[in-house]
């Protein structure tokens, strides 16, 4: 399935169903007095929040979402049905927004959370609403009313625990293939990953919390370079920012700062969230040589590292643990 996080649609209510004019004929009641229900309410168009869902992808191409109009009024007091409503699922994380003004409308946070975007237009009222003692048998009644139109730009920013952030090849999708179910691409040459990975990692006497895997970030990353401007919008729900650093590269210490600073440029608040770093590729002879100096680069800047091979497995459970501990302990909500 091809990862969308952006999408424009299109959405129409369906129009109020049409007051009837009728009146009452039976057997000793020749003008027994109008009896022309009202017409339905149109149906509304709904967003629903669905953990299912995890791109915009189908909204891309089915852009035009109509509910169904109400039914019109019929004679002997009868009011027509409201129309169908249109449900529409987008995943959790979902912003909608107005596309001309761009006034957020919602963010949809919480599965089966829903939302109006547009509403049903409003039912006629039958002639049995206008009859007085002047105007006994009144011939009118009144149009349903027309449903709600708009565009909404959708803009999907993944809800995660836990973000998988470093530089193009330092292992983030070995890891969260190591850690979850989920299947990334992996590959020896940069840019491997062009979208983001989630993943579910379930311990034993532990919560389940998710991973993201956010690819592309590089120096420049903040101002459109590599991926990361398209993508690092999708940092900012995430709890714990776990740092993937390929320990055998020249420096990885500074590959660190590159990506801490990045994030900070991208948005100040970021480099206050809760960090962890993950020296990868401890299986390599260089990583061994360099965790010392690694190691205490890192603590002088108060990161806990924890040293792992995410192709062997070497450390990935304690570094698991760590997470989930401190996810155990920050009980703060993400930030939105």
């Amino acid at each position: 399935m091809r990862f969308v996080d952006e999408a424009i649609i299109e959405v129409a209510a369906g129009n109020g169903g049409n007051g009837c004019v009728s009146f009452l004929r039976q057997r000793f009641q020749p003008k027994g007095g109008p009896d022309g229900g009202d017409g339905g309410r149109g149906g509304h168009v709904i967003l629903k929040a669905s953990n299912r869902v995890v791109t915009l992808s189908d909204h891309s191409y089915l852009r035009h979402f109509r509910a169904k109009r109400g039914a019109h009024g019929q004679g002997n007091n009868k009011t027509g049905r409201s129309g169908a409503d249109k449900v529409v699922t987008v995943p959790l994380g979902t912003i909608v927004r107005d596309a001309e003004t761009q006034e957020i409308i919602a963010d949809l946070t919480d599965d089966g959370q829903e939302v109006i975007v547009a509403h049903g237009g409003r039912g006629g009222k039958g002639n049995r609403h206008f009859s007085s003692s002047t105007n006994r048998a009144p011939r009118m009644a009144q149009p349903g009313e027309e449903g709600a139109k708009r565009t909404l730009h959708l803009e999907l920013k993944l809800l995660a625990e836990v973000g998988l952030i470093g530089l193009p090849n330092a292992g983030k999708s070995s890891l969260i293939r190591a850690a979850s179910a989920a299947r990334p691409k992996v590959a020896d040459y940069p840019f491997t990953t062009l979208t983001p990975n989630l993943g579910v990692v379930e311990l034993e006497g532990q919560r389940p919390f998710t991973m993201a895997d956010i690819p592309g970030l590089v120096a420049g990353a903040h101002q459109g370079a590599g991926l990361g401007l398209k993508f690092l919008k999708h940092v900012e729900r995430t709890r714990l920012f776990l740092h993937v650093v390929d320990l055998s590269s020249d420096d990885p210490l500074a590959d660190l700062w590159v990506v801490r600073e990045e994030l900070k440029a991208y948005d100040p608040a970021l480099a206050e969230r809760s960090s962890l770093v993950a020296a990868n590729k401890l299986d390599l002879e260089a990583s061994q040589e360099n965790l010392g100096a690694f190691g205490a680069g890192c603590q002088e800047q108060g990161l806990e590292v924890i040293p792992i091979s995410a192709l062997t497995g070497q450390g990935v459970p304690e570094l698991l643990a760590e997470i989930a501990s401190r996810l155990q302990d920050d009980q703060q909500e993400p930030a939105i």
